[in-house]
């Protein structure tokens, strides 16, 4: 190799070196907002999950809540994200078919999207994170809503929203489980009573159900606000003979487990799932991948599965009377 080769390479190998270091961001250049569903104690502790995630990493990452679940809402804060043309959009989707149209829009900007609760569009973004497989977790209300019945009985099941893919997912689930493995148990309705994850609906809705439905045995909410549904059962002096399992936020279910007017609570940390999904999206921002085994820096996400688009993390937790204090969200 003649002597102007040898410049002529190292010429090169600084010119990548300098665009290289040029190119890459430092940590507080990079934004990452977090798009959350609505305002509730749920989001509340999912934001304490960005925020831990921004002061470990020096992100400027945050969260940006509509003022109700109304898709349209979460759209339209998705628009003016692509006008500030920031590095990822993070997002719980109340309707995640109908985020499809803005979802293109953004990454055709070159901006990463990572969702949280949305496989069915995960061919559309460039990762889905979930906390379990939605199977899983969904057999795991409708067996325990049935074993504390005695396997008999009507029962009712509740989602926040038909258009919300994993409570459907998780309803059909503890549906379906239910229809094989307990004959005796009788669904009062072929479709989902709808809560709209308001606490004063599912409230209103369950004191319709034990009107016109008396013997009614159990009911299961795959919302986090079937406090709403033992509110009711309580107060209707129904608490030793009606089961409530739900999706609980510890801080609204307390309660009602301690009493017994709630016999089931299960969730996932909002804040854990918080933290991973934008952490996912910070490793696409910076050129990382992220695969099977990935280790995305909370407690049931160290040693994620992902398939396609799709990552899981194994992060249940059953919430009951005994353990439910020491939860923080």
């Amino acid at each position: 190799m003649t002597k102007r080769s040898v410049l002529l390479l190292s010429l090169i190998a600084v010119l990548i070196f300098s665009w290289t270091a040029f190119a890459a961001k430092d940590p507080s250049e990079i934004t990452i907002v977090m798009i959350v569903k609505q305002s509730d104690p749920w989001f509340d502790d999912m934001e304490r999950g960005i925020n831990q995630f921004r002061e470990d990493f020096g992100v400027n990452a945050y969260t940006l809540v509509p003022e109700s679940g109304d898709p349209a809402l979460q759209i339209a804060i998705m628009e003016n994200l692509i006008a500030q043309q920031v590095d990822a959009i993070t997002i719980v989707p109340n309707d995640p078919q109908a985020m499809i149209p803005v979802i293109r829009k953004a990454r055709e900007a070159g901006i990463v999207v990572v969702t949280h609760e949305a496989p069915d569009i995960a061919e559309h973004v460039d990762l889905d994170l979930e906390a379990f497989r939605n199977e899983d977790f969904g057999v795991l209300m409708g067996k325990s809503l049935a074993e504390k019945m005695g396997g008999k009985g009507k029962y009712a099941g509740f989602v926040g929203g038909l258009t919300m893919t994993t409570h459907m997912e998780w309803y059909k689930a503890a549906v379906q489980y239910i229809e094989e493995n307990y004959p005796e148990m009788v669904n009062i309705s072929k479709e989902p009573f709808v809560d709209e994850n308001n606490l004063q609906v599912a409230y209103n809705r369950a004191l319709e159900i034990l009107r016109v439905h008396p013997d009614i045995r159990g009911f299961f909410d795959c919302s986090a606000h079937g406090a709403g549904i033992a509110q009711a059962v309580r107060e209707r002096g129904r608490s030793k003979d009606v089961v409530v399992a739900s999706l609980a936020i510890p801080s609204m279910s307390a309660t009602f487990l301690k009493d017994g007017s709630m016999d089931h609570g299960q969730a996932w940390r909002p804040a854990d799932a918080g933290y991973a999904t934008v952490y996912a999206a910070y490793k696409l921002v910076v050129g990382e991948e992220v695969t099977t085994g990935t280790d995305l820096k909370a407690p049931g996400y160290e040693d994620i599965i992902v398939e396609g688009k799709i990552a899981y993390g194994y992060a249940p937790l059953v919430i009951t009377a005994e353990n439910v204090d020491d939860f923080e969200f």
